[in-house]
């Protein structure tokens, strides 16, 4: 465009000359399209300037997960199995249920669902074996197969045994999506097994009774020494006889 407005405007100046225009009008006509001119050419580099780029192809990003909780390069395996081991280390269970067929809404809706502590993660089952290996969990070796979706918990066993039943319940998927197995203090467990140990008290309920129960020794010994004619070592027996009682 730059090139034809030129060659216009030259064209316009011969025109002009050979009409025998008087000199200072083709010296003012002369100078008047040289500037157009180059105010021509200018724009027309600026125009080039700030066209916009070629688009080039971009490589797509490197995941280091997925659906099924597998990693598509070596930096990516590597940080998943160190992140399984991490939960491990801060786990006293883990249980495993089938991943297959959760859409990304009901997983979302599930993993709220969830008791402060409970992770859970689908994990590919070659970076599930590497990170179980040589740990008490590694019996749960046993358990991969397919596409498992994981709960490392660090306490409440029974608040994630729940929500799990609770989801499936309402999502309809008690037949197809039941617990497959866990492990604790180094036994695998298959499901009726995991349930009845979600029924039962935990650690942290436990160390609550028997501290009560210890603070509760001297009080009762206390009252039984104030009865009359009780000797202290008798008192002491029959205060541990009401406190197992």
């Amino acid at each position: 465009n730059a090139i034809i407005t030129a060659a216009t405007i030259c064209a316009a100046f011969l025109l002009a000359y050979t009409n025998n225009l008087p000199q200072s009008v083709l010296i003012i006509t002369y100078t008047t399209m040289m500037k157009q001119s180059l105010v021509v050419l200018a724009l027309a580099a600026s125009a080039n300037a700030f066209t916009a780029p070629t688009t080039t192809t971009r490589s797509n990003t490197a995941l280091f997960g997925g659906a099924r909780g597998g990693a598509t390069t070596k930096e990516g395996k590597t940080g998943t199995i160190a992140k399984v081991k991490g939960l491990l280390d801060s786990s006293e269970m883990i249980f495993t249920v089938p991943a297959s067929g959760i859409t990304v809404s009901q997983t979302q809706t599930l993993r709220r669902s969830l008791p402060e502590g409970t992770t859970m993660t689908v994990v590919k089952n070659k970076l599930m074996a590497q990170a179980i290996g040589g740990t008490e969990y590694e019996s749960a070796t046993e358990m991969l197969s397919g596409a498992n979706m994981w709960f490392f918990i660090e306490e409440d066993i029974a608040g994630s045994v729940k929500s799990w039943n609770a989801f499936v319940k309402t999502e309809a998927l008690q037949e197809s999506h039941e617990i497959l197995g866990g492990v604790i203090d180094g036994a695998s467990y298959d499901k009726d097994a995991v349930v009845a140990i979600s029924k039962l008290p935990s650690k942290k309920d436990l160390i609550a009774t028997v501290a009560a129960r210890i603070q509760a020794v001297p009080t009762k010994v206390a009252r039984v020494i104030k009865a009359p004619g009780v000797q202290v070592a008798r008192a002491i027996k029959l205060a541990g006889e009401e406190a197992d009682n």
